[in-house]
């Protein structure tokens, strides 16, 4: 991490003098007001917008950024964040990935809680410092002051298109989502599932998504224009699943008799529509992912990554 002694260095003056420039005093010479302010921006040494250096202690706000407000996931991750923090005495602030790396500096935060696939590994290695920790979601990062936190959505979706396989299944689809080390990850135990059991999924029957709920009603809509209907549709989430299951209805194909559909995350909108899933603890990973990294600020915890387990809930839409 560098320090204003390493800019004196680089510049050829004294620490004093490049304190007297980050803290806006005017007895310093421009030319060398603007060679340190230079050298602060190409060493990533972090100034506020007044030019002002952030101070220990001086803000205890913690920085949450994610990718959109498209996913509703998204909510109770941010509500367990908030519950643990307010009562802590920290402040919460939201942004999204068009945003966040300004933000990810001791001039408006003190931390980040990083659930965003937009922000690059490289951008995240170079924020974290031992005076700005950051805990990554559904990604892993073996970096200095970077803790992953990670869903083990292998077995669970292994175990729910296992279940398929017994009720009777023997034709998939599959919806993916955007390459994230989850969509990775669900892939694989769908296709580990159907491989073991004698079972495969055909390229005609595997669609591209997004996340989103209108990617999942159009990968539905071109489905319905093969012959035969599989068996079941297994969508990497739950909201292409909705988007599935919208289509589904408006062609009066009836769910679980004609394809049984299954999802991902177990949204409230899932459970009101029995939507077979998987069910993620947002709520309990938000609130824990606040505890470790107030633990990292306050000069705690550890930065080995952590897996939060997850369970296959069977509703209507499979039985």
């Amino acid at each position: 991490m560098i320090r204003i002694r390493d800019i004196a260095r680089l510049a050829g003056v004294s620490p004093a003098t490049v304190s007297n420039v980050l803290n806006g005093k005017k007895n310093v010479s421009e030319k060398t007001r603007e060679l340190i302010l230079k050298l602060c921006k190409e060493n990533d040494y972090e100034i506020d917008p007044a030019g002002k250096a952030p101070k220990a202690g001086e803000t205890k706000t913690i920085l949450f950024n994610f990718s959109d407000f498209d996913r509703q996931f998204y909510l109770s991750i941010i509500r367990g964040i908030s519950n643990y923090i307010y009562a802590k005495g920290y402040d919460l602030l939201i942004c999204t990935n068009k945003n966040c790396e300004k933000y990810m500096n001791r001039a408006f935060s003190c931390g980040c809680i990083m659930l965003d696939i937009g922000a690059t590994d490289a951008m995240i290695i170079k924020k974290a410092r031992e005076d700005y920790p950051i805990v990554v979601l559904d990604r892993e990062i073996e970096a200095p002051y970077v803790k992953s936190m990670l869903v083990n959505n292998y077995t669970p979706q292994k175990e729910l298109v296992e279940g398929l396989v017994k009720k009777g299944c023997r034709r998939f689809a599959y919806i993916s989502g955007e390459d994230t080390l989850d969509n990775r990850e669900r892939y694989q135990a769908t296709y580990d599932a159907l491989k073991e059991n004698g079972l495969s999924l055909r390229r005609d029957d595997c669609y591209v998504g997004d996340f989103r709920e209108k990617s999942g009603y159009q990968a539905a809509k071109l489905l319905m224009l093969t012959e035969h209907l599989p068996d079941a549709l297994i969508c990497a989430n739950d909201d292409m699943a909705m988007g599935a299951l919208k289509a589904f209805k408006e062609n009066n194909i009836k769910i679980p008799e004609d394809i049984s559909v299954t999802g991902f995350d177990d949204t409230e909108i899932a459970q009101i529509l029995k939507l077979t899933t998987v069910h993620i603890p947002n709520y309990e990973r938000g609130y824990i992912a606040a505890q470790y990294l107030l633990e990292a600020i306050e000069g705690g915890g550890n930065f080995e990554p952590f897996k939060i387990s997850a369970k296959v809930k069977w509703r209507k839409t499979s039985i």
